[in-house]
């Protein structure tokens, strides 16, 4: 596995109503091919399809698709021969979704309302899995991995951007991070992150991106004890945003 030293960044979209919303793909997703502006939540914490090498004709999954933003993109790469499946838990945004594909005028995009350790997807049925945000939401993420494998065709891959830590993090400093970056909540070590990948079979794991997630002091001072705050000064922030790839045997 190889991994890349992390670029420091600010992450995706935190808690509104304690004055906090943030997100650092944004911009880049504006000049990406597929791009639509009603389908960017800003949730994201990367760019999926930036190392998933899709080609035209491919059948791709977006796990977690919210309003559609990755697999709008995805389609953009993967052509008229091509075909999306997005899977979202969360009806509302399975509505939005498939009302934006109304929109575009899309035949070969397609979202299902399903949960992510229950995908509603055949087995061997995609060729390339792309998720935004997400896998650090979900409890079992065992089954999430082992899912992507049940189906990914033989030879298929994955590309996931995702949020881990850098070790273990205190409670009022897990709270704190969450308020500035909702997708915090969740996360996991890297190393386990990392691990639970591999249990699956997957092969040629790379982090292909990392960028710390940096907290303001002002939101840290709200929840940590000087102790703790004294520590995340001296040692950097332990949340971290990357970006992952993998193949299935």
């Amino acid at each position: 596995m190889e991994t890349p030293g992390p670029e420091k960044s600010s992450c995706c979209g935190g808690d509104a109503k304690a004055g906090f919303s943030y997100t650092f793909v944004e911009g880049d997703y504006k000049k990406l091919p597929g791009y639509l502006a009603e389908a960017d939540l800003g949730l994201g914490c990367g760019i999926p399809t930036q190392f998933a090498d899709l080609k035209p004709g491919e059948t791709v999954l977006d796990l977690g698709a919210g309003a559609g933003n990755d697999a709008f993109v995805a389609r953009s790469f993967v052509g008229e021969t091509g075909r999306v499946l997005g899977v979202d838990m969360t009806a509302e945004m399975v509505t939005k979704a498939r009302e934006n594909n109304r929109k575009a005028g899309f035949t070969n995009v397609e979202f299902r309302l399903g949960e992510i350790e229950h995908l509603p997807v055949d087995r061997d049925a995609v060729d390339v899995v792309v998720s935004n945000c997400v896998l650090n939401l979900v409890p079992d993420k065992r089954a999430a991995f082992s899912e992507m494998a049940r189906v990914l065709k033989a030879g298929g891959r994955f590309c996931v951007s995702d949020i881990v830590t850098r070790g273990e993090i205190p409670p009022g400093a897990r709270k704190a991070a969450a308020l500035y970056a909702g997708c915090v909540s969740g996360a996991i070590p890297k190393g386990d992150y990392l691990g639970l990948i591999a249990e699956q079979g997957f092969h040629h794991i790379e982090v292909r991106k990392e960028r710390v997630v940096e907290v303001p002091r002002e939101v840290l001072e709200k929840h940590l004890s000087s102790p703790e705050l004294e520590k995340w000064t001296r040692e950097g922030s332990p949340v971290v945003s990357v970006t992952v790839t993998g193949k299935k045997p």
